[in-house]
């Protein structure tokens, strides 16, 4: 199921180099750099990106098998991750159940801040979901979807993140949509700008998915603190039934034109993953083109890993993708 139904270095080769130089002025140069041309080899090479997990990839383990959501620091450190992105409605039944009130919110914060503490990780965003549509074409619902996601720009602050991953879901006609997104967005990353806080849209259904669309509008609201999350996938623009997220895809933008259109004004990458071949390959997205088009556009920031396949348990997905992601990168170099 999909989430939203349920509402993202320096390499080390310079150094070992700069290392092997200084140990050969030392010896025979003629005996050491068989040596040392294969320790060159073998030595590791960070990515160009750092790691993280999205918490939606253990959606299944909170919503179906009652894990605890405050032991997602914990599984994403055994699992090898530096960051984490939290999922807002993996934590609905307590806020909910609480009005969503200043102390449940602290609550949330402080559990939150307390775990990744513990096991040395950062913070790195909050996806939020179901807080309102930030492009409603009605102007006072606007307001008020701006308005709800202000307590989530807080908390996203009082936990050292630096984003708040937000949805433009509203009117469904192009230019009326630019229009409500462009006001939306810009007054909640006015607010934002304060808590020292990015706003960032993935493409994530309907014409947020339209890449060409998301781009002007983040060259119109044009701040600093207003960026894009490319995703690998959800490019579909079009469904059957006209929602957005379940029916069957009718349109479909083309995923890595648009990757590379909203690479400009990233701030966050998801690496989605649904299925993999044998030789452990994404069957549906091409990791190398993808990557590649990461790198070129001069990214170095967190990449969050993201499974939504059903062939593998969420762990087997998690770990499948952290290791196409770390192979992908060693072979681009």
């Amino acid at each position: 199921m999909n989430r939203r139904k349920f509402v993202t270095h320096t390499a080390k080769a310079g150094a070992a180099l700069s290392v092997m130089g200084t140990f050969a002025c030392k010896e025979d140069k003629k005996q050491k750099e068989p040596k040392d041309e294969a320790a060159t080899l073998d030595a590791p090479v960070d990515p160009f990106f750092k790691l993280s997990l999205a918490q939606w990839s253990i959606n299944k383990m909170i919503r179906f098998e009652e894990v605890d959501p405050y032991t997602f620091a914990q599984k994403a450190k055994s699992w090898g991750f530096e960051g984490l992105e939290y999922v807002s409605q993996l934590y609905n039944k307590e806020l909910e159940a609480a009005g969503y009130s200043d102390q449940a919110m602290k609550s949330f914060v402080d559990k939150c801040n307390a775990a990744a503490k513990k096991y040395g990780l950062s913070n790195v965003l909050i996806m939020v979901d179901g807080q309102g549509d930030l492009a409603a074409e009605d102007t006072d619902q606007r307001r008020v979807a701006v308005e709800t996601h202000y307590k989530w720009v807080d908390a996203a602050a009082a936990m050292g993140c630096h984003a708040i991953r937000v949805n433009l879901n509203g009117v469904q006609e192009p230019q009326p949509w630019k229009t409500a997104s462009v006001d939306g967005l810009t007054q909640l990353a006015t607010y934002a700008a304060g808590k020292n806080i990015n706003i960032i849209v993935e493409n994530h259904g309907g014409l947020s998915s339209n890449a060409a669309l998301l781009s002007e509008v983040m060259a119109t609201v044009n701040m600093p603190n207003c960026g894009t999350l490319p995703d690998f996938g959800n490019f579909c623009i079009k469904r059957e039934s006209g929602d957005y997220y379940e029916s069957k895809c009718l349109e479909e933008y083309d995923k890595y034109t648009g990757v590379k259109e909203l690479m400009p004004y990233a701030k966050a990458v998801s690496a989605k993953s649904y299925d993999f071949d044998t030789a452990g390959n994404e069957t549906k997205i091409d990791y190398t083109k993808m990557l590649e088009i990461v790198k070129n556009a001069g990214y170095t920031g967190y990449i969050g890993v993201e499974y939504e396949g059903e062939g593998l348990s969420e762990e087997a997905g998690i770990l499948a993708t952290k290791e196409l992601l770390l192979n992908t990168a060693k072979k681009l170099g």
